[in-house]
């Protein structure tokens, strides 16, 4: 496969992972994520959350967002670029979560950035590993968090 078509799979799998979560599809990372894929959270609030696996992050994220009446993930922009040998990858992908609190109806939003390393398994792309930063939120206040370091 030509470099071009691997940066497309990429980008097809940056793509669906917004799709999963925007459905709440959870069962459907497990094709997404190397079965042993670390993913470090780093919400800003002052702990960082490690976790393991695609059934982690989505037990992770559907916690996270059961208080909400609607979710929407939207990617902003996403890039990657293939390592020499063209099995692996590294990428970033900006995300806007669109919500309205269950109850009160308040909309609000959240601003973040994933750092991803991508492997090939076979003919598909995988997350192989995950680090995600939040960037800025609104809320009752707006929290504005800049660039995580080494980005």
């Amino acid at each position: 496969m030509s470099s071009s078509l691997e940066l497309f799979e990429i980008s097809r799998l940056q793509a669906r992972y917004g799709d999963v979560v925007t459905r709440q599809a959870w069962d459907e990372l497990e094709e997404l994520f190397a079965p042993d894929a670390p993913v470090t959270i780093d919400t800003r609030a002052g702990q960082v959350i490690e976790l393991v696996g695609a059934a982690a992050v989505g037990a992770f994220i559907a916690k996270a967002i059961e208080r909400f009446e609607h979710f929407e993930f939207a990617m902003l922009n996403a890039v990657a670029d293939l390592d020499e040998g063209g099995e692996t990858a590294s990428g970033r992908v900006y995300i806007w979560e669109i919500r309205s609190d269950r109850g009160t109806g308040r909309w609000t939003n959240a601003f973040g950035v994933y750092a991803d390393r991508y492997a090939k398994q076979g003919e598909r792309w995988v997350i192989a590993q995950r680090s995600y930063s939040s960037l800025a939120r609104t809320g009752p206040d707006l929290e504005v968090f800049g660039m995580p370091p080494g980005l």
